[in-house]
Formats: C-alpha cells, sequence, structure tokens
C-alpha cells in the first residue's frame, strides 16, 4: 500500500504542474485583453516558460540525483504556486512573463522528479507501464485546465480561476511534504559531490549514451504536435479558424487526455513486453502525426468537426509515445545518474514545442491573424521538426543496438571465461 501512496501524491503533484502549465493555453484570448497583446507576445508566454523548462531539465536532473524527489517535488509546487499567484493578481505584462518563468521552474522539477520514485517504489517489471501511467494520468491536469478552469474563467473572470489553481497548487506543496519519502529505506543513493569540472564530465558521458540521445530524438518527435495543441495553438485554432465553440475545443482537449490515457497503457505494455520493438513503436506514431496533419492542412477550408477529432486522437498518441523516452534512458544508465539522464530527455520534446510555438507566432503575425490560411502554414512549420527527430532516431538507435550487442558479449565471456581456467 505505502508504494502506491507514494506514487499518487508525486502523481497528484505531477497532475498539478499540467494544470499550471496549460492554464495559459486556455485563456489564450482573455489574456490577450488582459495584457493587450498579439499572437507573437502571447505565444511568447508559453515559450518563455517552456524555454525555462527546458533549459532547467539538466539542471533539475543534477539535482535530483543529488538531493532525490521529495526536496525537489516540494519546491517546484512552491514556485508554481507563487507564479500563478502573480499571474492572478497583475494586469502588468512583464510581471506576467516574468511570474509564468517561475511557473515553468516549478513545473520543469516536478515530471522527472515523480518519475525517479518509480524504480525506488516498484519491481522493474512494472516500470515501464508505471512510467507511462505516470505521463498520461499527470495529463488529467489538461482536463482540469479545459473545463473546470475554463468554465470559471467565464463565470468568475481571470483572478478568480487562476487563485482557485495557486489554492489547489498550496495543497499539494501540503500533502508532498507530509506523505513523501524518496525510498522505503529512507536512504537514497545520489551522486558525490562534484566540482564543476567534474559536473561537466558527467553531463558528457550521460549525453553521449546512445540510449540518452535515443531518448531524446524519441520525445521531440512524438510529443511537440500535441504539446503546441494543447499549451498554445489548439484553442485559437480550433475555435477562430475552425469556426468551432469553445465548448468543441475544451472537448477536443478532454478527447486528447482520454485518447492518451487509453493510448498509454497499451504502450506501457508494449514497451515491457516488445522492448526490442520500442523504436518501431516510435516511428509508427511520428509517421501517423505527420499523416493525419497532411489531411488536414491539405483541405482548401475549414476541417469538418469528425476530422479535427481524429486529429486530436492521432496526435495525442504522442504523448504516451515520448514516454517511450524514458524508457530508453532507464535502459542505457545507472541509477545514479538516471535523473539526469531523464533531463536530457525531457528537454527533447519542449526544445521541439517552444521553437514551433514562438515560430507559428511570427507566422501568425506577419500572415494577418488566426485565419484557416495562416494556421496551414503555420503548422506547416512541424514537417521540419519530424525529419529531424526521425534521423535522430535513426543514428542513434543504431548505435545503441551495437552497444548492447558488444556489452552481451562481454557478458557472455565474462561467464565462460571462468569455466576455462
Amino acid at each position: 500500500m505505502r508504494p502506491w501512496i507514494i506514487w499518487a501524491t508525486g502523481l497528484l503533484a505531477y497532475v498539478v504542474a499540467v494544470l499550471n502549465r496549460t492554464t495559459l493555453g486556455v485563456s489564450g484570448l482573455e489574456a490577450g485583453d488582459r495584457f493587450h497583446a498579439g499572437p507573437s507576445v502571447l505565444s511568447t508566454f508559453v515559450v518563455l516558460q517552456i524555454i525555462v523548462y527546458a533549459g532547467a531539465q539538466v539542471p533539475a536532473g543534477v539535482l535530483l540525483d543529488r538531493y532525490g524527489s521529495k526536496l525537489l517535488i516540494v519546491s517546484g509546487a512552491a514556485l508554481m504556486v507563487t507564479g500563478q499567484l502573480a499571474i492572478a493578481l497583475t494586469d502588468s505584462l512583464p510581471m506576467a512573463l516574468a511570474a509564468r518563468a517561475v511557473v515553468g521552474l516549478g513545473d520543469a522539477v516536478t515530471f522527472i522528479s515523480v518519475l525517479r520514485l518509480v524504480p525506488h517504489w516498484f519491481p522493474a517489471k512494472r516500470v515501464p507501464l508505471l512510467t507511462q501511467l505516470t505521463g498520461i494520468s499527470g495529463q488529467l491536469g489538461q482536463v482540469l485546465s479545459a473545463v473546470p478552469f475554463l468554465a470559471l474563467l467565464g463565470v468568475s473572470g481571470w483572478t478568480s480561476a487562476y487563485l482557485s489553481v495557486t489554492a489547489f497548487g498550496v495543497l499539494t506543496m501540503v500533502l508532498a511534504a507530509a506523505l513523501l519519502q524518496n525510498t522505503p529505506s529512507g536512504r537514497l543513493v545520489t551522486t558525490e559531490t562534484m566540482t564543476v569540472r567534474d559536473t561537466m564530465t558527467s553531463l558528457r558521458t550521460v549525453w553521449m549514451r546512445p540510449g540518452t540521445r535515443l531518448g531524446f530524438f524519441t520525445h521531440m518527435g512524438t510529443q511537440f504536435s500535441v504539446t503546441a495543441f494543447a499549451l498554445m495553438w489548439g484553442v485559437p485554432y480550433v475555435t477562430a479558424a475552425q469556426g468551432q465553440t469553445r465548448a468543441v475545443a475544451g472537448m477536443l482537449l478532454t478527447i486528447s487526455v482520454v485518447t492518451a490515457i487509453s493510448a498509454g497503457i497499451v504502450l506501457g505494455v508494449l514497451t515491457g513486453r516488445y522492448p526490442h520493438k520500442r523504436s518501431l513503436m516510435v516511428l509508427a506514431i511520428i509517421g501517423s502525426n505527420a499523416l493525419i496533419w497532411t489531411i488536414v492542412l491539405a483541405l482548401p477550408g475549414q476541417a469538418p468537426l469528425w476530422l479535427l477529432v481524429v486529429l486530436v486522437v492521432i496526435i495525442s498518441v504522442g504523448g504516451p509515445g515520448s514516454m517511450v523516452g524514458f524508457d530508453f534512458a532507464r535502459t542505457f544508465n545507472p541509477s545514479a545518474t538516471l535523473g539526469t539522464a531523464q533531463g536530457f530527455v525531457n528537454m527533447g520534446g519542449f526544445l521541439a514545442s517552444l521553437l514551433l510555438m514562438q515560430a507559428m507566432g511570427w507566422v501568425l503575425d506577419h500572415e494577418g491573424g488566426y485565419s484557416v490560411e495562416s494556421f496551414r502554414h503555420a503548422w506547416t512549420l512541424q514537417y521540419i521538426v519530424w525529419v529531424l527527430a526521425v534521423i535522430g532516431i535513426l543514428v542513434t538507435r543504431r548505435k545503441a543496438r551495437r552497444l548492447m550487442k558488444a556489452e552481451q558479449e562481454r557478458s557472455l565471456l565474462e561467464t565462460f571465461e571462468p569455466a576455462r581456467g
């Protein structure tokens, strides 16, 4: 029972982190009115948060290896509470941007810290499935932002809606401080205190492991499309360009979460049962994402609602697909540096997402607003990321397989050498 309480508490912290991450995406039009901001400035809000998030991943991984999950989860919750409180009360654009950066910093340390708990509290055979469940169940935070938060925003206004999220964050921080424990024994195997030079050497060692880079490109190619849709451009695209209502936009985001949960369970079982087929699953997910976007963007006008539903369902599989990247990191890295490896992996999708979201904002500004045609040009930028990710996966997969084969051969030699003697 104790492992499940630990996992559930960490999962709640991640749900609230995703809620904090996605609130601005569903309130983008209101944010534009409150801060007198156009599309490119609005995208800067989210992009700044993701820059902080992505940039903090490796330092967060190093801190996680040194201090453990509990301290980082509690600290992350405190940072997000501070940032959301400032956003709730201010109408200053610079202050709101700074607050959003603080939210991004708190978000940055939460997810990999929750993932780090799983192998300490559960047997290895359950880790792939629980890793998937952590990632996809955390997306319930997106449902909270798309349904109750969005409803409260419409009824009570900006300040009340954001204060409610702040209060939820305080509750999470208290529960994490009271219930979380890094390991069953209470002792954590951590990295030793190192000099800056030693730290940089360790970072290079972790990055140079083919499995770490395979995880990075996996996360990059699968996650960014649904992230850009959910965090920034999905609601404006569905409502302003596709002519659907805000209720329909909320429904599509909810469908996205339900799809991710269902797909994650399937992928968790499959990756645990067929570990040597993981990269093929990832490539299939990337290919299906590119195909459905090609169909939607090829239409001369607005897409029918059923096709938008199909689009959201298919791209939402990319969320749990990105979790395979963390499984690659776990396979090819020792426990002592797993947090750092997970930080590298988590950086891949968010770097791609922030570059795409900012570039889309520039395109939409240049094209004159939220029309079907301007969004068609903006979403086309995704193909650049897909090409880079697929190349990276194919190259690093070959190196990872070669390394694994060499290690298996060395293990066999070590097994039979004593017998010969």
